[in-house]
């Protein structure tokens, strides 16, 4: 059974009205002063930072987003492809669940957006809920339990990836047998560097990706297509084959 990695960026969610953050009309281009309000020490620090944020996920597609033709082709493949498909995915969407990859095959190296986690506790809750307080008219929702600052459970700027996520990866590239980086610049570490690892240790690596990236010279095959039109043939063709 072959085991196929594919390790999922911004743009493969573009599709689904979700923009990205570092390409040529990217979040961070465009508002470069916006990656504060997802930077850790910016966040806990500043009262107007977390309002600001708050208004940034209230206001954000994301929760309205639905997944596109490209997250349907990832679970097709795993549902009637006959070989083993695991998600590592940069995105915090939770696109690719809802397209109906199983949960336990989908890795967030960034978390979720679809939830929010207590910074004194740690008790979670569902974004949905924070969202209507926010509605509501709290500006900076504190946690039911214990009053503390609240944050969306992804991994801001200045915040260490969990570290058994990471490990879970790590064994997925180094075991798979094809690695396909879809919609990512590989340019944020340690997530980029799963490609290399892949190839060191055999997989075929191809990358879907509108720009150059820093690992393209190891690439089997590089696809420049758009996402929505390339990714599904080429998982078409994995499958067949």
């Amino acid at each position: 059974m072959t085991l196929v990695a594919i390790l999922s960026g911004a743009g493969i969610s573009t599709d689904s009205g979700i923009p990205d953050y570092r390409g040529p009309g990217g979040l961070w281009r465009r508002d470069p002063g916006a990656e504060k309000l997802v930077t850790y020490d910016a966040y806990m620090s500043d009262p107007d930072i977390r309002r600001r944020s708050w208004r940034m996920r209230r206001d954000s597609p994301t929760f309205r987003a639905e997944p596109n033709v490209a997250h349907r082709a990832v679970a097709e493949l795993d549902r009637d492809g006959g070989g083993a498909v695991r998600v590592i995915t940069q995105n915090v969407d939770g696109l690719h669940q809802r397209a109906g990859m199983p949960a336990r095959k989908v890795l967030e190296l960034h978390g979720t957006a679809r939830e929010v986690v207590c910074t004194g506790c740690g008790a979670r809750s569902t974004m949905a809920e924070a969202l209507a307080r926010v509605e509501a008219g709290e500006e900076d929702p504190p946690c039911t339990v214990c009053g503390a600052i609240l944050k969306s459970a992804t991994v801001m700027f200045g915040e260490r990836l969990d570290p058994e996520v990471l490990g879970q990866a790590l064994t997925i590239a180094k075991a798979c047998e094809v690695f396909i980086a879809v919609g990512t610049t590989l340019q944020v570490q340690p997530a980029a560097s799963l490609a290399a690892i892949a190839a060191e240790h055999g997989a075929r690596l191809v990358i879907v990706n509108a720009e150059p990236t820093p690992y393209d010279d190891q690439a089997d095959e590089i696809i420049r297509e758009r996402i929505g039109t390339a990714l599904p043939v080429l998982l078409k063709r994995f499958h067949e084959s």
